[in-house]
């Protein structure tokens, strides 16, 4: 959350806000709203991505749901699973590509 943004406002007031926001005439608003949506997008696929691995599900899963390659999900989160010891169930995560 940025500094400028307030605090108070509950969550789906704010996605609210942003929805408006990424529809608004100035130019600055809704670039601005299209880039906290970018960022909001990308959050919510990491946790996801990391609650569907801790599901057992594989990388081919994921990528056909997210519909990008296996390649494409492996590389973007799989570091992640590295430096947290990996999903739940996984002793090696390194020689892990299922």
């Amino acid at each position: 959350m940025h500094a400028d943004q307030k605090t108070e406002t509950p969550d789906d007031a704010q996605g609210a806000d942003l929805a408006g926001d990424a529809a608004s005439s100035d130019p600055a608003k809704g670039l601005a709203a299209v880039r906290a949506l970018r960022t909001l997008a990308d959050r919510l696929e990491e946790v996801q991505v990391a609650n569907a691995r801790a599901n057992g599900w594989s990388w081919q899963a994921i990528a056909e749901v997210l519909q990008i390659s296996r390649q494409a999900v492996h590389q973007k989160h799989s570091q992640r699973e590295v430096r947290e010891g990996g999903p739940e169930g996984v002793k090696d995560v390194r020689t892990n590509h299922s």
